[in-house]
Protein backbone atom coordinates (compact mmCIF):
# COMPACT_ATOMS: atom_id res chain seq x y z
CA UNK A 1 0.00 0.00 0.00
CA UNK A 2 2.40 2.39 0.62
CA UNK A 3 3.92 2.26 -2.76
CA UNK A 4 0.96 2.99 -3.77
CA UNK A 5 0.60 5.67 -1.68
CA UNK A 6 3.91 6.97 -3.09
CA UNK A 7 2.34 6.99 -6.68
CA UNK A 8 -0.90 8.84 -5.76
CA UNK A 9 0.99 11.74 -3.80
CA UNK A 10 3.32 11.93 -6.79
CA UNK A 11 0.39 12.00 -9.46
CA UNK A 12 -1.53 14.97 -7.31
CA UNK A 13 1.39 17.37 -7.88
CA UNK A 14 2.51 16.37 -11.51
CA UNK A 15 0.96 18.34 -14.02
CA UNK A 16 2.56 17.30 -16.93
CA UNK A 17 0.65 14.51 -19.17
CA UNK A 18 4.31 12.74 -19.71
CA UNK A 19 5.37 12.63 -16.33
CA UNK A 20 2.06 10.95 -15.26
CA UNK A 21 2.47 8.36 -17.87
CA UNK A 22 6.15 7.65 -16.50
CA UNK A 23 4.92 7.22 -12.94
CA UNK A 24 2.35 4.70 -13.27
CA UNK A 25 4.41 2.71 -16.28
CA UNK A 26 7.31 2.93 -13.62
CA UNK A 27 4.90 1.84 -10.42
CA UNK A 28 3.71 -1.19 -12.84
CA UNK A 29 7.18 -2.05 -13.97
CA UNK A 30 8.35 -2.06 -10.20
CA UNK A 31 5.28 -3.28 -8.46
CA UNK A 32 4.46 -8.02 -8.59
CA UNK A 33 1.26 -9.13 -9.45
CA UNK A 34 -1.70 -9.04 -8.04
CA UNK A 35 -0.83 -5.76 -6.17
CA UNK A 36 -0.67 -3.66 -10.20
CA UNK A 37 -3.72 -4.95 -11.37
CA UNK A 38 -5.94 -3.53 -8.34
CA UNK A 39 -3.78 -0.42 -8.59
CA UNK A 40 -4.88 -0.58 -12.82
CA UNK A 41 -8.31 -1.20 -11.57
CA UNK A 42 -8.17 1.55 -8.67
CA UNK A 43 -7.05 4.10 -11.34
CA UNK A 44 -9.29 3.31 -13.85
CA UNK A 45 -12.81 3.17 -11.45
CA UNK A 46 -13.47 -0.62 -11.62
CA UNK A 47 -13.54 -1.44 -7.75
CA UNK A 48 -16.37 -1.44 -6.11
CA UNK A 49 -16.23 -2.84 -2.83
CA UNK A 50 -20.60 -3.05 -1.42
CA UNK A 51 -19.61 -2.11 2.10
CA UNK A 52 -17.56 1.00 1.89
CA UNK A 53 -19.21 4.21 1.10
CA UNK A 54 -19.15 7.65 1.96
CA UNK A 55 -21.43 7.49 4.66
CA UNK A 56 -19.64 4.49 6.15
CA UNK A 57 -16.90 6.58 6.37
CA UNK A 58 -18.20 9.36 7.64
CA UNK A 59 -19.62 7.44 10.60
CA UNK A 60 -16.42 5.56 11.40
CA UNK A 61 -14.27 9.34 11.94
CA UNK A 62 -17.20 10.48 13.81
CA UNK A 63 -17.25 7.59 16.07
CA UNK A 64 -13.29 8.39 16.78
CA UNK A 65 -13.04 12.13 17.20
CA UNK A 66 -15.65 15.44 17.23
CA UNK A 67 -18.16 15.15 14.74
CA UNK A 68 -18.13 18.84 14.43
CA UNK A 69 -14.55 18.80 14.27
CA UNK A 70 -14.81 16.41 11.54
CA UNK A 71 -17.74 18.60 9.37
CA UNK A 72 -15.56 21.79 9.89
CA UNK A 73 -12.19 20.09 8.64
CA UNK A 74 -14.04 18.54 5.83
CA UNK A 75 -15.50 22.09 4.75
CA UNK A 76 -12.20 23.38 5.27
CA UNK A 77 -10.03 20.55 2.72
CA UNK A 78 -12.36 19.73 0.57
CA UNK A 79 -12.07 16.12 0.28
CA UNK A 80 -13.72 13.28 2.48
CA UNK A 81 -10.95 11.24 2.22
CA UNK A 82 -8.14 13.72 2.86
CA UNK A 83 -9.91 14.55 6.09
CA UNK A 84 -10.13 11.35 7.35
CA UNK A 85 -6.72 10.22 6.35
CA UNK A 86 -5.54 13.40 8.36
CA UNK A 87 -7.59 13.00 11.27
CA UNK A 88 -7.30 9.26 11.76
CA UNK A 89 -6.14 8.57 15.43
CA UNK A 90 -2.85 5.84 14.84
CA UNK A 91 -3.25 3.78 17.43
CA UNK A 92 -1.18 0.49 16.36
CA UNK A 93 0.82 0.95 12.84
CA UNK A 94 1.40 -1.90 10.95
CA UNK A 95 5.05 -3.66 11.41
CA UNK A 96 7.64 -3.00 8.92
CA UNK A 97 7.50 -6.93 8.24
CA UNK A 98 4.06 -7.24 7.72
CA UNK A 99 3.23 -4.16 5.51
CA UNK A 100 -0.87 -3.72 4.58
CA UNK A 101 -1.04 -4.40 0.65
CA UNK A 102 -3.62 -3.59 -1.82
CA UNK A 103 -4.62 -7.29 -2.61
CA UNK A 104 -5.15 -7.69 1.36
CA UNK A 105 -6.97 -4.09 1.47
CA UNK A 106 -9.14 -4.86 -1.71
CA UNK A 107 -9.95 -8.79 -1.34
CA UNK A 108 -10.84 -8.75 1.72
CA UNK A 109 -13.30 -5.97 2.10
CA UNK A 110 -14.81 -7.25 -1.17
CA UNK A 111 -15.51 -10.80 0.17
CA UNK A 112 -16.99 -9.03 3.78
CA UNK A 113 -20.59 -8.39 3.73
CA UNK A 114 -21.90 -4.34 4.77
CA UNK A 115 -22.21 -5.50 8.12
CA UNK A 116 -18.97 -6.51 8.69
CA UNK A 117 -17.16 -4.49 6.00
CA UNK A 118 -17.17 -1.33 8.04
CA UNK A 119 -14.84 -3.06 11.13
CA UNK A 120 -12.50 -4.34 8.70
CA UNK A 121 -12.05 -1.50 6.82
CA UNK A 122 -11.11 0.68 10.75
CA UNK A 123 -8.64 -2.49 11.13
CA UNK A 124 -7.02 -0.89 8.10
CA UNK A 125 -6.81 2.50 8.88
CA UNK A 126 -5.44 2.03 12.81
CA UNK A 127 -2.48 0.29 10.92
CA UNK A 128 -1.74 2.93 7.90
CA UNK A 129 -0.38 6.20 8.10
CA UNK A 130 -1.74 9.09 6.57
CA UNK A 131 -0.69 9.03 3.02
CA UNK A 132 -1.71 4.88 3.49
CA UNK A 133 -4.99 6.25 4.50
CA UNK A 134 -5.75 8.11 1.86
CA UNK A 135 -5.09 5.44 -0.69
CA UNK A 136 -7.19 3.11 1.13
CA UNK A 137 -10.35 5.41 1.07
CA UNK A 138 -10.02 6.77 -2.33
CA UNK A 139 -9.27 3.36 -3.71
CA UNK A 140 -12.20 1.72 -1.69
CA UNK A 141 -14.72 4.54 -2.67
CA UNK A 142 -13.66 4.91 -6.39
CA UNK A 143 -13.48 8.83 -6.22
CA UNK A 144 -9.86 9.11 -7.18
CA UNK A 145 -10.26 12.88 -8.88
CA UNK A 146 -6.33 12.89 -9.25
CA UNK A 147 -6.17 13.95 -12.55
CA UNK A 148 -5.31 10.94 -14.04
CA UNK A 149 -8.60 9.23 -16.30
CA UNK A 150 -9.18 5.83 -17.35
CA UNK A 151 -7.88 6.39 -20.87
CA UNK A 152 -4.39 7.54 -19.46
CA UNK A 153 -3.42 4.75 -16.66
CA UNK A 154 -4.36 2.24 -19.76
CA UNK A 155 -2.23 4.59 -22.15
CA UNK A 156 0.58 3.85 -19.21
CA UNK A 157 -0.03 0.31 -18.71
CA UNK A 158 0.91 0.01 -22.34
CA UNK A 159 3.58 2.38 -22.74
CA UNK A 160 5.32 0.28 -19.29
CA UNK A 161 5.17 -3.10 -21.46
CA UNK A 162 4.90 -1.92 -24.98
CA UNK A 163 1.86 -3.10 -25.89
CA UNK A 164 -0.68 -1.18 -28.60
CA UNK A 165 -3.15 0.82 -26.10
CA UNK A 166 -6.07 0.23 -28.88
CA UNK A 167 -5.14 -3.49 -28.36
CA UNK A 168 -4.96 -3.25 -24.40
CA UNK A 169 -8.20 -0.89 -24.66
CA UNK A 170 -10.04 -3.46 -27.27
CA UNK A 171 -10.08 -6.13 -24.34
CA UNK A 172 -10.13 -4.54 -21.26
CA UNK A 173 -13.62 -4.88 -20.19
CA UNK A 174 -13.33 -8.71 -21.58
CA UNK A 175 -10.54 -9.24 -18.47
CA UNK A 176 -11.86 -8.95 -14.87
CA UNK A 177 -9.22 -7.18 -11.90
CA UNK A 178 -6.67 -7.90 -11.34
CA UNK A 179 -5.79 -8.81 -15.08
CA UNK A 180 -3.67 -11.48 -14.93
CA UNK A 181 -3.94 -12.38 -18.73
CA UNK A 182 -3.36 -8.86 -19.19
CA UNK A 183 0.12 -8.69 -17.12
CA UNK A 184 0.83 -11.70 -18.28
CA UNK A 185 0.94 -10.65 -22.05
CA UNK A 186 2.55 -7.53 -21.54
CA UNK A 187 5.49 -9.50 -19.70
CA UNK A 188 5.33 -12.32 -22.29
CA UNK A 189 4.58 -14.99 -20.68
CA UNK A 190 1.65 -15.75 -22.24
CA UNK A 191 -0.31 -14.93 -25.98
CA UNK A 192 -2.40 -11.55 -26.04
CA UNK A 193 -5.79 -12.19 -25.34
CA UNK A 194 -8.85 -11.79 -27.69
CA UNK A 195 -12.01 -10.72 -28.57
CA UNK A 196 -13.66 -14.28 -29.88
CA UNK A 197 -14.59 -15.57 -27.06
CA UNK A 198 -15.70 -12.60 -25.09
CA UNK A 199 -17.84 -9.18 -25.99
CA UNK A 200 -15.20 -7.29 -25.22
CA UNK A 201 -15.36 -3.09 -25.71
CA UNK A 202 -13.75 -1.28 -28.68
CA UNK A 203 -12.42 2.57 -28.00
CA UNK A 204 -15.39 4.31 -30.20
CA UNK A 205 -14.29 6.76 -33.00
CA UNK A 206 -14.68 9.99 -32.01
CA UNK A 207 -15.15 13.57 -33.71
CA UNK A 208 -13.90 16.52 -33.49
CA UNK A 209 -15.70 19.96 -33.07
CA UNK A 210 -16.56 22.06 -36.37
CA UNK A 211 -14.97 25.34 -36.04
CA UNK A 212 -14.35 27.74 -38.77
CA UNK A 213 -14.65 24.53 -41.07
CA UNK A 214 -16.94 24.41 -44.46
CA UNK A 215 -16.77 20.62 -45.76
CA UNK A 216 -17.79 19.53 -49.11
CA UNK A 217 -20.86 17.15 -48.74
CA UNK A 218 -19.31 14.94 -51.79
CA UNK A 219 -16.45 13.88 -49.16
CA UNK A 220 -18.62 14.12 -46.02
CA UNK A 221 -22.23 12.13 -45.67
CA UNK A 222 -24.04 14.37 -42.55
CA UNK A 223 -26.44 12.72 -39.83
CA UNK A 224 -28.14 13.96 -37.03
CA UNK A 225 -26.26 14.18 -33.50
CA UNK A 226 -29.04 12.46 -31.29
CA UNK A 227 -29.27 13.70 -27.79
CA UNK A 228 -28.59 10.47 -25.91
CA UNK A 229 -25.88 8.55 -24.50
CA UNK A 230 -23.96 6.74 -27.04
CA UNK A 231 -23.55 3.04 -27.08
CA UNK A 232 -21.72 0.27 -28.33
CA UNK A 233 -24.15 -3.06 -28.20
CA UNK A 234 -21.70 -6.56 -28.35
CA UNK A 235 -23.01 -10.26 -29.01
CA UNK A 236 -20.24 -12.72 -29.02
CA UNK A 237 -20.84 -16.39 -28.18
CA UNK A 238 -24.44 -16.15 -26.51
CA UNK A 239 -23.31 -13.19 -24.95
CA UNK A 240 -24.47 -9.71 -25.49
CA UNK A 241 -23.25 -6.40 -22.95
CA UNK A 242 -24.10 -2.95 -23.56
CA UNK A 243 -20.61 -0.53 -23.15
CA UNK A 244 -20.72 3.15 -22.83
CA UNK A 245 -18.58 5.73 -24.37
CA UNK A 246 -16.06 5.28 -21.58
CA UNK A 247 -16.10 1.40 -22.04
CA UNK A 248 -18.77 0.89 -18.82
CA UNK A 249 -21.02 -1.92 -18.93
CA UNK A 250 -24.61 -0.31 -18.93
CA UNK A 251 -26.18 -3.89 -19.74
CA UNK A 252 -28.11 -4.07 -16.13
CA UNK A 253 -29.96 -1.01 -16.49
CA UNK A 254 -31.27 -1.71 -20.02
CA UNK A 255 -31.76 -5.25 -19.93
CA UNK A 256 -34.48 -5.27 -22.72
CA UNK A 257 -32.19 -3.53 -25.67
CA UNK A 258 -29.38 -6.68 -24.77
CA UNK A 259 -31.74 -9.53 -25.05
CA UNK A 260 -33.17 -7.86 -28.12
CA UNK A 261 -29.29 -8.44 -29.81
CA UNK A 262 -28.84 -11.93 -30.28
CA UNK A 263 -26.90 -11.10 -33.84
CA UNK A 264 -23.46 -12.22 -33.68
CA UNK A 265 -21.63 -8.54 -34.11
CA UNK A 266 -20.66 -5.14 -33.06
CA UNK A 267 -22.54 -1.94 -33.51
CA UNK A 268 -21.98 1.63 -32.57
CA UNK A 269 -25.72 3.92 -32.02
CA UNK A 270 -27.04 6.08 -29.40
CA UNK A 271 -29.37 4.70 -26.68
CA UNK A 272 -32.46 6.78 -26.47
CA UNK A 273 -35.91 6.53 -25.00
CA UNK A 274 -39.51 6.61 -27.33
CA UNK A 275 -41.10 9.37 -27.82
CA UNK A 276 -43.98 7.49 -26.35
CA UNK A 277 -45.01 4.50 -24.09
CA UNK A 278 -47.31 2.72 -26.63
CA UNK A 279 -44.70 0.76 -28.45
CA UNK A 280 -44.65 -0.11 -32.05
CA UNK A 281 -42.42 -0.53 -34.39
CA UNK A 282 -39.57 2.78 -34.75
CA UNK A 283 -39.24 5.32 -38.18
CA UNK A 284 -36.44 6.76 -39.70
CA UNK A 285 -35.41 9.56 -37.81
CA UNK A 286 -38.26 10.19 -35.77
CA UNK A 287 -39.79 8.00 -32.38
CA UNK A 288 -37.19 9.84 -29.47
CA UNK A 289 -37.86 11.60 -26.39
CA UNK A 290 -35.71 13.97 -25.06
CA UNK A 291 -32.59 13.20 -22.81
CA UNK A 292 -34.40 13.86 -19.59
CA UNK A 293 -36.72 10.53 -20.24
CA UNK A 294 -33.87 8.52 -20.64
CA UNK A 295 -32.16 9.87 -17.49
CA UNK A 296 -34.78 7.83 -15.87
CA UNK A 297 -33.22 5.00 -16.73
CA UNK A 298 -29.49 5.33 -16.07
CA UNK A 299 -27.71 4.09 -13.60
CA UNK A 300 -29.88 1.98 -12.30
CA UNK A 301 -28.73 -1.73 -11.50
CA UNK A 302 -32.48 -3.04 -10.67
CA UNK A 303 -34.87 -2.09 -13.55
CA UNK A 304 -38.69 -2.92 -12.89
CA UNK A 305 -41.15 -3.98 -15.14
CA UNK A 306 -43.06 -0.43 -14.60
CA UNK A 307 -39.78 1.41 -15.43
CA UNK A 308 -39.54 -1.06 -18.79
CA UNK A 309 -42.93 -0.21 -19.99
CA UNK A 310 -42.87 3.72 -18.84
CA UNK A 311 -39.73 4.22 -21.04
CA UNK A 312 -38.94 1.49 -23.34
CA UNK A 313 -35.06 2.02 -24.57
CA UNK A 314 -33.88 1.73 -27.88
CA UNK A 315 -31.04 2.03 -29.97
CA UNK A 316 -30.37 4.29 -32.91
CA UNK A 317 -27.71 3.01 -35.02
CA UNK A 318 -24.90 4.96 -36.63
CA UNK A 319 -22.34 2.46 -37.35
CA UNK A 320 -20.95 -1.71 -37.73
CA UNK A 321 -17.74 -2.72 -36.58
CA UNK A 322 -18.02 -6.44 -36.75
CA UNK A 323 -20.53 -8.81 -38.45
CA UNK A 324 -20.59 -12.65 -37.44
CA UNK A 325 -16.69 -12.97 -36.97
CA UNK A 326 -15.91 -10.33 -39.74
CA UNK A 327 -14.25 -7.34 -38.59
CA UNK A 328 -15.09 -4.05 -40.77
CA UNK A 329 -13.72 -1.05 -39.00
CA UNK A 330 -10.82 -0.89 -41.84
CA UNK A 331 -13.81 -0.64 -44.44
CA UNK A 332 -14.54 2.68 -45.02
CA UNK A 333 -17.42 4.87 -44.04
CA UNK A 334 -19.79 4.32 -47.29
CA UNK A 335 -19.01 0.10 -47.35
CA UNK A 336 -19.50 -0.22 -43.48
CA UNK A 337 -22.92 1.85 -44.01
CA UNK A 338 -23.73 -0.74 -46.81
CA UNK A 339 -23.34 -3.40 -44.00
CA UNK A 340 -25.19 -1.71 -41.42
CA UNK A 341 -28.34 -1.54 -43.69
CA UNK A 342 -27.93 -5.39 -44.56
CA UNK A 343 -27.48 -6.36 -40.84
CA UNK A 344 -30.17 -3.92 -39.58
CA UNK A 345 -33.50 -6.48 -40.84
CA UNK A 346 -31.90 -8.94 -38.74
CA UNK A 347 -32.88 -7.31 -35.32
CA UNK A 348 -35.92 -6.30 -33.70
CA UNK A 349 -37.40 -3.32 -35.19
CA UNK A 350 -39.16 -2.17 -31.82
CA UNK A 351 -35.54 -1.60 -30.69
CA UNK A 352 -33.19 -0.72 -33.32
CA UNK A 353 -33.44 1.72 -36.07
CA UNK A 354 -31.14 3.30 -38.05
CA UNK A 355 -30.00 6.95 -38.01
CA UNK A 356 -30.39 8.85 -41.42
CA UNK A 357 -28.42 10.41 -43.70
CA UNK A 358 -28.84 14.19 -44.18
CA UNK A 359 -30.33 15.12 -47.62
CA UNK A 360 -28.63 18.45 -48.37
CA UNK A 361 -27.29 19.64 -52.05
CA UNK A 362 -24.45 21.43 -50.48
CA UNK A 363 -23.19 22.87 -47.05
CA UNK A 364 -25.08 26.23 -47.14
CA UNK A 365 -27.99 23.82 -47.36
CA UNK A 366 -27.27 22.07 -44.53
CA UNK A 367 -26.83 25.17 -42.07
CA UNK A 368 -30.18 25.59 -42.77
CA UNK A 369 -31.13 22.95 -42.04
CA UNK A 370 -28.97 22.60 -38.71
CA UNK A 371 -30.62 26.15 -38.13
CA UNK A 372 -33.98 24.48 -37.51
CA UNK A 373 -32.84 21.04 -35.83
CA UNK A 374 -34.60 22.87 -32.24
CA UNK A 375 -36.03 18.85 -31.86
CA UNK A 376 -36.23 17.66 -27.98
CA UNK A 377 -33.99 14.27 -29.54
CA UNK A 378 -31.41 16.15 -31.73
CA UNK A 379 -28.20 17.82 -30.34
CA UNK A 380 -26.88 19.13 -33.72
CA UNK A 381 -24.82 17.21 -36.79
CA UNK A 382 -22.44 14.81 -37.32
CA UNK A 383 -20.26 15.28 -40.28
CA UNK A 384 -18.46 11.92 -41.42
CA UNK A 385 -15.59 11.34 -44.22
CA UNK A 386 -17.31 9.14 -46.64
CA UNK A 387 -14.30 7.50 -47.14
CA UNK A 388 -13.07 7.50 -43.26
CA UNK A 389 -11.74 4.16 -41.42
CA UNK A 390 -13.51 3.42 -37.90
CA UNK A 391 -10.38 4.20 -36.14
CA UNK A 392 -10.45 4.63 -31.94
CA UNK A 393 -10.45 7.95 -30.67
CA UNK A 394 -10.23 11.41 -32.63
CA UNK A 395 -8.17 11.47 -35.45
CA UNK A 396 -8.08 14.98 -37.49
CA UNK A 397 -10.38 15.84 -40.62
CA UNK A 398 -12.11 12.22 -40.41
CA UNK A 399 -15.70 13.11 -38.27
CA UNK A 400 -16.85 16.44 -37.23
CA UNK A 401 -19.41 17.17 -34.83
CA UNK A 402 -21.72 20.28 -35.01
CA UNK A 403 -23.60 20.85 -31.77
CA UNK A 404 -26.48 23.52 -32.59
CA UNK A 405 -25.46 26.64 -30.72
CA UNK A 406 -26.70 26.63 -27.04
CA UNK A 407 -29.57 28.52 -25.50
CA UNK A 408 -28.38 31.07 -22.57
CA UNK A 409 -30.05 32.98 -19.65
CA UNK A 410 -29.42 35.56 -17.38
CA UNK A 411 -29.44 34.04 -14.10
CA UNK A 412 -28.60 35.70 -10.61
CA UNK A 413 -26.11 33.49 -8.27
CA UNK A 414 -27.75 32.75 -4.97
CA UNK A 415 -25.38 30.14 -3.28
CA UNK A 416 -21.37 28.97 -3.54
CA UNK A 417 -19.61 25.84 -2.67
CA UNK A 418 -15.96 25.00 -2.86
CA UNK A 419 -15.31 22.63 -5.21
CA UNK A 420 -13.01 19.30 -5.34
CA UNK A 421 -9.52 18.43 -5.98
CA UNK A 422 -6.99 21.22 -7.43
CA UNK A 423 -10.20 23.95 -6.59
CA UNK A 424 -10.92 22.35 -3.03
CA UNK A 425 -10.08 25.94 -1.54
CA UNK A 426 -12.14 28.16 -4.17
CA UNK A 427 -15.47 28.65 -4.58
CA UNK A 428 -16.03 27.62 -7.88
CA UNK A 429 -19.27 25.54 -7.69
CA UNK A 430 -21.93 27.93 -7.92
CA UNK A 431 -26.01 27.27 -8.23
CA UNK A 432 -28.00 30.52 -9.53
CA UNK A 433 -31.64 31.52 -10.00
CA UNK A 434 -34.43 33.40 -11.97
CA UNK A 435 -37.11 35.17 -10.98
CA UNK A 436 -40.45 34.39 -10.56
CA UNK A 437 -43.65 36.74 -11.29
CA UNK A 438 -44.36 37.56 -7.97
CA UNK A 439 -40.46 38.33 -7.08
CA UNK A 440 -39.13 35.52 -5.92
CA UNK A 441 -35.57 33.98 -6.89
CA UNK A 442 -35.61 30.19 -7.38
CA UNK A 443 -32.90 28.28 -8.68
CA UNK A 444 -32.73 26.66 -11.75
CA UNK A 445 -29.45 25.12 -11.80
CA UNK A 446 -25.40 24.60 -11.10
CA UNK A 447 -22.14 25.45 -12.81
CA UNK A 448 -18.90 24.94 -12.15
CA UNK A 449 -17.67 24.90 -15.78
CA UNK A 450 -16.76 27.58 -18.69
CA UNK A 451 -14.71 30.41 -16.11
CA UNK A 452 -11.05 30.77 -16.77
CA UNK A 453 -8.65 31.05 -13.71
CA UNK A 454 -8.85 34.65 -13.46
CA UNK A 455 -12.75 34.38 -13.42
CA UNK A 456 -12.60 31.81 -10.97
CA UNK A 457 -10.25 34.09 -8.69
CA UNK A 458 -13.04 37.15 -9.02
CA UNK A 459 -16.15 34.75 -8.55
CA UNK A 460 -14.44 33.57 -4.95
CA UNK A 461 -13.86 36.93 -4.23
CA UNK A 462 -17.17 37.68 -4.24
CA UNK A 463 -18.09 34.92 -2.34
CA UNK A 464 -16.38 35.24 0.37
CA UNK A 465 -16.88 39.27 0.52
CA UNK A 466 -20.73 38.72 0.14
CA UNK A 467 -22.04 35.92 1.84
CA UNK A 468 -24.98 36.29 4.28
CA UNK A 469 -25.36 32.94 5.52
CA UNK A 470 -23.40 29.55 6.05
CA UNK A 471 -25.13 26.08 5.97
CA UNK A 472 -22.34 23.80 6.08
CA UNK A 473 -19.95 23.85 3.11
CA UNK A 474 -22.55 25.90 1.16
CA UNK A 475 -22.52 29.95 1.69
CA UNK A 476 -25.68 31.70 0.86
CA UNK A 477 -24.84 35.28 -1.21
CA UNK A 478 -26.18 38.89 -1.52
CA UNK A 479 -28.59 38.19 -4.78
CA UNK A 480 -26.55 41.14 -7.09
CA UNK A 481 -23.98 39.32 -8.85
CA UNK A 482 -25.75 38.17 -12.80
CA UNK A 483 -24.29 35.10 -14.84
CA UNK A 484 -25.49 34.51 -18.24
CA UNK A 485 -25.66 30.72 -18.49
CA UNK A 486 -25.25 28.36 -21.83
CA UNK A 487 -26.71 25.23 -21.67
CA UNK A 488 -28.44 22.62 -24.81
CA UNK A 489 -31.83 22.21 -23.21
CA UNK A 490 -34.03 22.52 -20.52
CA UNK A 491 -36.92 20.25 -19.39
CA UNK A 492 -39.61 20.15 -16.76
CA UNK A 493 -38.60 18.50 -13.61
CA UNK A 494 -40.35 17.43 -10.42
CA UNK A 495 -37.43 17.14 -8.48
CA UNK A 496 -37.00 20.53 -8.74
CA UNK A 497 -38.66 23.75 -6.90
CA UNK A 498 -38.73 25.56 -10.05
CA UNK A 499 -40.46 22.80 -12.11
CA UNK A 500 -37.39 22.65 -14.76
CA UNK A 501 -33.58 21.19 -15.01
CA UNK A 502 -31.23 22.42 -17.49
CA UNK A 503 -29.12 19.74 -19.60
CA UNK A 504 -25.42 20.98 -19.28
CA UNK A 505 -25.66 24.54 -18.25
CA UNK A 506 -21.80 25.98 -18.15
CA UNK A 507 -21.26 29.73 -17.04
CA UNK A 508 -20.66 31.84 -20.39
CA UNK A 509 -19.90 35.41 -19.03
CA UNK A 510 -19.79 37.24 -16.03
CA UNK A 511 -22.88 39.96 -16.31
CA UNK A 512 -21.30 42.55 -13.97
CA UNK A 513 -22.80 45.17 -16.45
CA UNK A 514 -26.54 43.99 -15.54
CA UNK A 515 -28.55 44.71 -12.89
CA UNK A 516 -29.50 41.46 -10.84
CA UNK A 517 -33.34 42.82 -10.93
CA UNK A 518 -32.76 42.11 -14.95
CA UNK A 519 -32.42 38.67 -14.69
CA UNK A 520 -34.12 36.44 -16.44
CA UNK A 521 -37.78 35.68 -15.53
CA UNK A 522 -38.73 31.50 -14.79
CA UNK A 523 -41.18 32.10 -17.68
CA UNK A 524 -39.01 32.67 -20.09
CA UNK A 525 -36.93 29.45 -18.94
CA UNK A 526 -39.93 27.35 -19.33
CA UNK A 527 -40.75 28.70 -23.06
CA UNK A 528 -37.60 26.96 -24.30
CA UNK A 529 -38.76 23.39 -22.86
CA UNK A 530 -38.62 20.94 -25.43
Amino acid sequence: MHAFAALLDSLIYTRSRNAKLKLIADYLRATPDPDRGWAMAALTGEIDIPGVKPAVIRALIEARVDPVLFRMSRDYVGDTAETVALLWPNPAPAPADDPLTITQAVERLLRLSRSDAPAALAAMLDRSDAEERYALLKMATGGMRIGVSARLAKTALAQAFELDVEAVEEVWHGIDPPYAALFAWGAGTAPQPTAHDVPVFRPFMLAHPLEDVRVDLADYAAEWKWDGIRVQIVHVAGQTRLYSRTGDDVTGSFPDVAAAFTEPGAVDGELLVKGDAQGGALDDGAGAASFNALQQRLGRKVVSQKMLADYPAFVRLYDILVDGEEDLRALPWTERRGRLEAFFPRLDPDRFDISPVIEATDFTDLETIRAGSRDAAIEGVMLKRRDSAYTGGRRAGLWYKWKRDPLTADCVMMYAQRGNGRRSSWYSDYTFGCWTDEGELLPVGKAYSGITDEELKMLDKFVRNHTLNRFGPVREVEKSLVLEIAFDSIHESKRHKSGIAMRFPRIARIRTDKPAAEADQLATLKRLIT
